[in-house]
């Protein structure tokens, strides 16, 4: 089963073409990783899945976006959508309250007011996202003051809060220590077995380490995708051979 299909999609802000008809099936459960080089369009397909780019003024997109066959451009709620899709970013980017509040927050958005639920909710997500040993005795605490790799779980954890379909990550652990990177990375292969994921990364060695699938995006197109060790070991495309050997990018 496919999580995700996008045909025929353009993607323009203002007169710049960012993506260039991209057809790509995104399959359920399992790990899928966008490589490619600054600029080349991956981030910006990965904003599509949820609609982050609705925000963005001036942009404009064709084409179609289906999650488990529902089209995500035409007439879905947003709020929902970004509940079902959950995103985390570069840069661990927690709200400036508890830890507690931090997961608690989107459950509250959608109605979950009983204390006994929230609860639940906020261990149930913490454990998901493997921190609840390190922050069960500081859950009324700043999530500020957290380490920045703790941070990053804990934002995982928020997203995982809303009991999504697919989890959305850009970059997620280019800020932090090789260290934090492996928890992170233990992490996503455990959340596989729950959730679709889509991981965005300028570190080959990683996707090459976690991912299912790979596609590799050049200049705002797909250039091919396929299961992951095929991509690294027997590249169809000699421009993928080149950027997974380093002669650019």
């Amino acid at each position: 089963m496919n999580c995700f299909e996008i045909k025929n999609l353009d993607l323009f802000y203002g007169g710049f073409q960012a993506l260039k008809k991209i057809n790509m099936e995104i399959e359920a459960g399992m790990i899928s990783a966008f490589i490619g080089p600054s600029g080349c369009g991956k981030s910006t397909l990965l904003k599509t899945l949820n609609r982050m780019n609705d925000i963005i003024e001036g942009c404009k997109i064709t084409g179609s976006v289906r999650l488990y066959g529902e089209d995500i451009y035409n007439g879905a709620d947003v709020n929902l959508l970004r509940k079902r899709v959950g995103m985390v970013f570069q840069k661990p980017n927690p709200f400036p309250m508890s830890v507690y509040d931090n997961i608690a927050f989107g459950p509250r958005t959608h109605g979950i007011k009983a204390r006994c639920e929230l609860d639940a909710v906020v261990e149930n997500s913490l454990r998901n996202a493997a921190i609840w040993d390190e922050v069960k005795d500081r859950l009324k605490k700043s999530a500020l003051g957290l380490s920045g790799g703790q941070q990053q779980r804990l934002c995982i954890a928020r997203a995982l809060a809303g009991s999504p379909e697919a989890l959305l990550l850009d970059e997620p652990t280019s800020a932090l220590d090789p260290i934090s990177t492996g928890k992170i990375e233990e992490l996503l292969l455990t959340l596989r077995e729950k959730y679709s994921i889509i991981i965005v990364t300028h570190n080959m060695q990683q996707a090459a380490r976690i991912s299912d699938s790979t596609a590799f995006f050049l200049h705002g197109e797909v250039i091919e995708k396929s299961d992951t060790k095929t991509i690294f070991a027997r590249p169809a495309d000699k421009r993928t051979e080149d950027y997974i050997t380093g002669r650019f990018g």
